[in-house]
């Protein structure tokens, strides 16, 4: 019998240690001895297990770390990257030289990495929004051999059936690639619906308190190995510090996600009845166009929420600005409430006329709801919204 989400979050990947720690040490250590140079070459060459190298990956602390994020979404391989955009860039480079399809909504920063820095390698990139999906067929016969999607997507909260595109996408050879830092594993496992790899930016739920930087890439073996040297050479490995402090959160991950969905469903359905909002954008809500999909898909609906504000976008601003309990701060995922308007942060790179096209209102504002008690956050929100 397999085991339970969170008791693989406290147990996968741990190492034995000769002192009886329950969790792998610290080994905070760039380069590691051998008895033998046939012992050194055994490693090398990948015959047998071991440590050698930091910055290759071969380090104990990082290889517990991603046997236990590979667990989380039933992944054969994960590696840990620096960064998720480290991440998305290595998987980018190993998969995507024919071309990269972006379907809907996405990071700023990827958006950017795919329309601005890697053409000039020769990568080409697609976009298509959720109304052009039909044209993914077109895109994918020219030669494109990588689709990409957030589900949900920054920050609409769009859902994308990803069954269904990995279905169309394997009919032409091409693989593809979900960022599920949104939804995190306790919400969602994009390779159980047919997607090839699976992204996080570790920064969000995984790392769950605001206080490390990291990624992950998770997929099978086969699809990982061509990433591998990417990340060696690009020197975007995870620092084992990091990943130290990374494997210690992922042990809470499930109950902090579970309790970030009930409280996340009860701001939104509170701000669907204030009179200052004009529109919430959450799965849970019934009438939310993404709903029935989630249902399907998703297993929680997820700490992320986004609103409306009546009026112009300097209301909303002045919205941001009132409150107390939400920090006003980019990222999300931890364990304090956070706030964004996107239009200032997340996709303030993309011009107003672009970011129109996207659904991306100056009036949004962006929610990250943390483990604050409800009755306050919904308090805080009160007070600022009057």
């Amino acid at each position: 019998m397999s085991e339970g989400l969170a008791t693989r979050a406290i147990h996968a990947g741990e190492l034995d240690d000769a002192h009886g720690s329950p969790h792998t040490p610290l080994y905070n250590t760039t380069t590691f001895k051998f008895r033998s140079t046939a012992d050194l070459l055994d490693v090398v060459d990948g015959r047998k297990p071991g440590a050698l190298y930091t910055r290759y990956g071969l380090n104990p602390t990082i290889q517990s770390l991603e046997a236990k994020l590979a667990s989380l979404e039933g992944a054969e391989m994960a590696w840990s990257f620096c960064s998720g955009m480290a991440a998305e860039a290595a998987l980018f480079m190993a998969h995507g030289r024919k071309g990269i399809v972006c379907l809907g909504d996405a990071y700023g920063g990827t958006l950017e990495l795919i329309s601005d820095q890697l053409p000039l390698l020769g990568i080409p990139g697609h976009f298509l929004l959720s109304h052009a999906l039909s044209r993914l067929d077109e895109v994918l016969a020219k030669g494109a051999e990588l689709v990409f999607l957030e589900s949900p997507t920054n920050p609409t909260l769009e859902l994308f059936d990803i069954r269904a595109i990995s279905r169309l996408a394997h009919q032409y050879g091409a693989r593809v690639a979900v960022d599920n830092t949104f939804a995190s594993p306790v919400n969602q496992n994009p390779l159980a619906l047919g997607a090839d790899f699976v992204i996080h930016s570790c920064t969000k739920y995984l790392g769950g308190h605001s206080d490390i930087t990291a990624g992950v890439l998770m997929g099978s073996k086969e699809l990982l190995m061509p990433v591998w040297a990417w990340r060696k050479n690009l020197g975007s490995m995870i620092a084992p510090e990091v990943a130290s402090l990374l494997a210690r959160s992922i042990r809470t991950l499930p109950l902090r996600v579970r309790r970030q969905n009930a409280t996340a469903q009860v701001i939104a359905e509170a701000m669907q009845r204030h009179p200052g909002v004009g529109r919430v954008f959450y799965p849970g809500l019934p009438d939310f166009p993404g709903h029935d999909l989630a249902k399907k898909q998703m297993k929680g609906f997820g700490g992320m929420l986004s609103i409306e504000v009546k009026g112009t976008g300097e209301d909303a601003t002045r919205v941001a600005d009132r409150l107390k309990l939400f920090a006003l701060a980019p990222s999300l995922g931890g364990v304090e409430s956070l706030v964004t308007q996107p239009c200032t942060t997340t996709h303030h790179g993309l011009t107003p006329e672009e970011r129109a096209r996207r659904g991306i209102s100056d009036t949004l504002l962006r929610l990250s709801v943390g483990l604050e008690d409800a009755d306050d956050l919904l308090a805080d929100l009160n007070q600022a919204l009057a």
